[in-house]
């Protein structure tokens, strides 16, 4: 795992200036604190940040092909690199080095742009092909990479893994892009390609951008798709066993390194299940870390007690305050870009004790979205069974006018919280699933903006992002539409990101077994009711694992990773709150409607209403402003953002 960040004049050779380059890639010492190294050359200057994983001895980068014609940076693993090596010997390629990264430009070399669709991992990289004049960038198919990129009015191209590192080069400019804000508060991050800048963008997941100096810059281009075809045959039976066999393989794909490895164990049953197959294949007891909460609402440490000890883990626990807000500031830097999702607090700490004892961790994110787990999608079948049965226009009036009258009663047992569901039936599909979503609904958003930034909106709505996906979603069906909308949207925006950013803050290393493209690939095959049967979430899952995991922790209510963020806001932080979203520095910018922050601040700290979720984005979004718009262009503090490499 490392860090990449460069330099491409897309018009010719201008020089490259070697402090700038430098500092750009010191911004992200903390994702490569091992080695720093850099390649310049007419036109070209690629720096990298390495955190030593694999080949340790000999891994390298920047790392060229035989000739020294082809250069590449790269950020991930590729897991299948020792099979591939081998196909490559035999096409007559010649290896200097055991690491995946020389796999690439041999890669390249042999199948061009094509090469991408042959690497099994996660990975963002960028090659230069001096004899082709040809640049060329991809990123991994499930987006556990990041790759940000920006090119500037000169022609200059810069990326990085990280926007800092594009940042640090002093050429961007800051204009925030007010797209960029109204997804932010819909959604709590920025989704792919956008980013909060105007000049920069991000590379999608499962795209390429191939640049060939003195020609004009084109769009990404796609090169893999999931496909919910639900068309497999096969028996429940033996799809749960299959399941354990691909689980199998692609947990013992992410166990190859040369430095300490562990997992992540929440005692929630995604992270339970990557533990119990790592421990089937490993002949040393695991590493796990946990983090416990000191507040018994928001802690679940002893399920993952009972799974380290069913396992007998070399089981590391660290309980973290319910008060534990410090890091607001810390995280605004992390992240570059407003980020609104409270789980990077904790996520934060359970990187930074597994740092302490090993440096590759695997953790069980995509669970939910690959085999349907979240309790979003289970409501949303509900009401999907009667959008089906009354025509839209019906629905729309009925419903649309039931949910204006219906008074909100967050409150309220939920069983009586019916204003969301109202709402949700007098819409489409895709409008309701992004309304459930949103942290701030389309009415909230629309009280929350000035007139004057809904002017520069232009009608701009972030439900574009949701109708731009589910045009390409290839299926009708309703649980699979909306995993599909997740594995492009929320997987990649929020889950991906936090952890990325998180580990890497601490030089950890995360690999995911359920985000393996190939077992996601299968699982969409497989028809809905063998993700979600009655009321039971991920069902097959659960029942493959039976035999590995007690039924207490695989059939007990999803709890989360949560923070007590209403308690924060009514109590310890609730001046703060006062100063961020009242202050100086969010009415500066013209965007916000005053007396609207005024009344979420007042309605949730006299104990009216629950906008701890809206309040803690506001509080966020002033701390980026702070944190990253306010930074001086080009300065970059080195030890500031290596604070926490250990």
């Amino acid at each position: 795992m490392c860090g990449i960040t460069g330099i491409f004049d897309t018009r010719g050779g201008s020089d490259i200036s070697r402090a700038v380059l430098q500092r750009m890639n010191d911004s992200q010492l903390h994702r490569g604190p091992d080695e720093g190294s850099l390649h310049i050359e007419p036109g070209v200057g690629l720096g990298h940040r390495r955190l030593s994983i694999i080949d340790i001895a000999t891994g390298q980068q920047p790392l060229f092909n035989e000739d020294g014609s082809v250069v590449v940076v790269f950020n991930g693993e590729i897991y299948n690199y020792q099979q591939l090596i081998l196909e490559l010997q035999a096409l007559g390629h010649v290896f200097h080095t055991r690491s995946d990264t020389e796999v690439i430009v041999h890669a390249w070399e042999s199948w061009g742009a094509d090469c991408v669709k042959r690497f099994r991992g996660m990975f963002a990289f960028a090659l230069w092909d001096r004899n082709q004049q040809t640049f060329f960038m991809a990123r991994d198919r499930m987006g556990v990479k990041p790759m940000y990129y920006a090119l500037l009015d000169d022609g200059t191209l810069l990326f990085g893994s990280e926007l800092k590192s594009i940042l640090a080069h002093g050429g961007l400019r800051r204009d925030i892009d007010p797209l960029a804000v109204e997804e932010y508060f819909a959604l709590g991050y920025v989704a792919e390609p956008r980013t909060i800048f105007k000049q920069a963008q991000k590379l999608s997941p499962a795209h390429s951008l191939t640049i060939r100096r003195g020609q004009p810059l084109v769009e990404p281009v796609a090169y893999w798709d999931v496909r919910f075809s639900l068309d497999n045959p096969i028996s429940e039976t033996d799809a749960q066993a299959e399941l354990v066999l691909r689980l199998k393989e692609s947990v013992r794909l992410r166990m190859i390194a040369e430095v300490p490895l562990g997992a992540f164990l929440s005692g929630g049953v995604d992270s339970s299940a990557v533990v119990a197959v790592m421990a089937g294949l490993s002949s040393e007891p695991v590493n796990t870390c946990s983090i416990g909460f000191d507040d018994p609402a928001f802690n679940e440490s002893a399920f993952a007690q009972k799974v380290a000890n069913r396992y007998r883990t070399n089981h590391r626990l660290e309980v973290v305050k319910s008060d534990d807000f410090d890091l607001i500031d810390t995280l605004a830097r992390l992240y570059d870009e407003p980020y609104a999702d409270s789980s990077a607090i904790p996520t934060y700490r359970v990187c930074q004790l597994a740092r302490k004892h090993v440096t590759v961790a695997l953790s069980g994110d995509g669970g939910d979205e690959a085999m349907g787990g979240y309790r979003r999608y289970r409501m949303h079948l509900m009401e999907d069974r009667m959008r089906s049965a009354l025509p839209q226009g019906m629905r729309g009036s009925l419903f649309g006018t039931l949910g204006k009258l219906y008074p909100k009663a967050d409150w309220a047992p939920r069983m009586f919280r019916a204003k969301t569901t109202f709402e949700g039936l007098a819409r489409s599909s895709v409008e309701a699933y992004f309304h459930t979503v949103s942290i701030l609904r389309g009415p909230m958003r629309e009280a929350l903006f000035s007139q004057s930034f809904r002017t520069e909106l232009a009608g701009y709505n972030a439900q574009e992002v949701f109708k731009r996906h589910a045009a390409r979603a290839g299926t009708d069906d309703p649980l699979a539409f909306i995993q599909y909308l997740d594995l492009k949207t929320y997987l990649v925006g929020d889950i991906n990101t936090k952890v990325d950013r998180a580990s890497m803050a601490h030089s950890l290393e995360v690999r995911e077994p359920l985000m393996d493209h190939e077992l996601v690939e299968w699982l969409a095959t497989l028809p809905s009711s063998h993700k979600i049967n009655g009321q039971e979430g991920k069902h097959i899952f659960k029942k493959s694992m039976e035999p590995y995991l007690p039924n207490d922790v695989l059939y007990r209510p999803k709890m989360g990773f949560a923070v007590p963020l209403a308690r924060w806001f009514r109590g310890p932080l609730k001046q703060r709150v006062r100063d961020a979203v009242l202050g100086e520095r969010l009415v500066s910018t013209g965007w916000f409607n005053p007396a609207y922050l005024r009344h979420l601040v007042d309605a949730h700290q006299s104990g009216a209403s629950d906008h701890s979720a809206p309040l803690w984005t506001l509080l966020m979004f002033e701390a980026f402003l702070r944190q990253v718009v306010d930074t001086p262009v080009a300065e970059v503090d080195v030890a500031a953002v290596a604070e926490a490499v250990p």
